[in-house]
């Protein structure tokens, strides 16, 4: 079968019937389901962790909910339509830690653990410090992370209704709000678990699509690219030019995920360990079905639509999903491909706003600044006050980092998280000389040479700042700020020893590892 020619024309940057209700369908139904959350959201367990009894099923759509971003449909499928191959280095990149995740992180997390990472960071050493420390670290990688859901979100409602970038991006973000605020985790949970059944749905059928115009073989799609675009779209060097370039993109990537705060916190709401282990197994198996089908829609895309149109409607390559579903299936797909989109952004930056709330409310209000003492109507009350502060911080970040691709953003995100969460939270759980101080100085070092660096970099410097050169070339920095913050933190762990927190291992591995005094 031939391909079909691409259109000439886009229904993108024009309201349609079909656009409007799927989008409207979508937003309903989310509201509703956080009404239903409202009425069960009284205590900070309910609104952090949903109670603990979301089951290991549940769990793991949600977390295949909060992985799923628009840096992974929108983004990897524009990377994929305008680069090539290199594409899958994020497809395989943001996969290949889930299985880290599962035997290294998920049980001593659930069972050291209650609302943040921090709790297990903090659990033998000084909590004020450490929990400041993990709050800052935390709040800047959700902060990065959310840039990228919310240019992908601000994109699509203004070019899916041909409405301002500036009004969408503020509109994104009361809804957003909306959820939090009122539902809590349980309102984010079920969001997340419909936002995935969607999402693989969608993506599902519009693969299928552009597999038929190939004769539904991927080697043909393949041809046809090299074809079109050259032999160089089916090696790599297209975007990632360097070994070293690679080699830290591909770290970022792998252990980033180790160090999402949102990610992390989802295993506080199943009842236990064993629960924690199996939903990342589940998880593991959506998101790898997904990331091996998500290249066939950008490299489709690339040769049904075109690469003139794809940058024409968004320079980033963010829209050529949706263009590729809309030349497929008309406008009605291109309105539900769009929803789907959408409600994907939606439930991510609400679990980003969740987190970083509860950063903000339960290790800063709670620990440090109330030093535990503090009502559960205060806790709740300021982590709402949290949310707000955090969902304006939110749509200001995405209206300044306008017309950015959001995956190759995200990968920016997975460097600070592996600098500044990851190497603390493995060395607290795994190492018996780690210190208070190691974990204050490992922290703050990541998080600062990641983000500098990533500043300094030819994406900020000079694709948002406008500078002429970069004064740092390295675009990836996570082999240099990981390495740093793991050896920081342990030269002034040795350096100046904590007595204390040594002989508190013991009494944290027993916790640990069979689950006695987890709540």
């Amino acid at each position: 079968m031939q391909p079909a020619a691409a259109a000439a024309q886009t229904a993108i940057g024009s309201p349609t019937a079909s656009g409007i209700i799927f989008f409207f369908a979508i937003v309903v139904l989310t509201l509703c389901i956080t009404y239903w959350a409202a009425k069960r959201t009284k205590t900070t367990k309910e609104f952090y962790a949903a109670g603990r009894s979301v089951s290991a099923v549940q769990n793991g759509f949600a977390l295949a909910g909060d992985y799923m971003s628009a840096a992974s449909f929108l983004g990897i499928a524009g990377i994929a339509s305008l680069k090539g191959v290199d594409a899958m280095i994020y497809a395989t990149g943001w996969l290949v830690g889930w299985p880290v995740l599962m035997f290294l992180i998920a049980e001593p997390l659930r069972n050291l653990g209650k609302y943040t990472f921090a709790d297990v960071v903090a659990y033998r050493l000084k909590q004020r410090p450490v929990r400041i420390a993990s709050a800052v670290g935390g709040v800047i990688t959700l902060l990065t992370y959310t840039i990228a859901q919310m240019v992908g979100a601000g994109n699509l409602i203004k070019l899916m209704f041909g409405i301002d970038y500036v009004v969408a991006e503020i509109i994104v973000g009361c809804v957003m709000l909306a959820y939090v605020l009122f539902g809590g985790m349980i309102a984010t949970t079920w969001v997340q678990i419909i936002k995935a059944v969607l999402l693989l749905s969608g993506v599902t059928l519009l693969t299928i699509l552009v597999l038929a115009q190939f004769g539904m073989n991927p080697a043909n799609l393949y041809q046809a690219v090299a074809e079109k675009y050259g032999q160089t779209q089916l090696e790599p060097g297209t975007m990632v030019t360097t070994p070293l370039e690679a080699v830290s993109l591909g770290l970022a990537l792998m252990l980033g995920l180790l160090g999402l705060p949102h990610i992390l916190m989802r295993f506080y709401t199943v009842p236990d360990a064993r629960a924690a282990r199996v939903s990342v197994v589940y998880a593991t198996g959506f998101i790898g079905y997904f990331y091996c089908i998500i290249p066939i829609v950008g490299m489709g895309a690339s040769v049904l639509v075109g690469r003139n149109l794809i940058t024409a409607v968004d320079k980033g390559g963010n829209m050529a999903a949706p263009l590729c579903a809309e030349l497929l299936g008309g406008t009605p797909f291109l309105g539900f491909i769009a929803a789907v989109a959408f409600a994907t952004i939606l439930a991510v930056v609400a679990g980003l706003t969740l987190a970083g709330a509860s950063a903000l409310s339960h290790d800063i209000f709670l620990n440090v600044v109330r030093k535990g003492q503090a009502t559960e109507q205060e806790q709740v009350k300021v982590a709402k006050i949290a949310t707000v502060v955090f969902g304006i911080c939110a749509v200001l970040l995405g209206i300044l980092f306008k017309g950015q691709n959001v995956a190759y953003m995200v990968g920016l995100t997975f460097a600070i998280a592996c600098s500044a969460n990851f190497p603390a939270l493995l060395m607290s759980i795994v190492w018996k000389k780690f210190t208070t101080q190691g974990a204050v100085w490992s922290i703050i070092t990541g998080t600062i040479l990641s983000a500098g660096m990533i500043i300094l970099s030819p994406t900020v410097w000079v694709e948002v700042l406008g500078n002429k050169a970069p004064v740092i070339p390295l675009r990836n920095p996570a082999i240099i700020s990981m390495t740093a913050a793991f050896v920081v933190g342990a030269v002034v762990s040795l350096m100046a020893p904590d007595p204390e927190a040594e002989a508190k291992y013991v009494g944290q591995t027993v916790r640990e590892y069979l689950g006695i005094g987890s709540e």
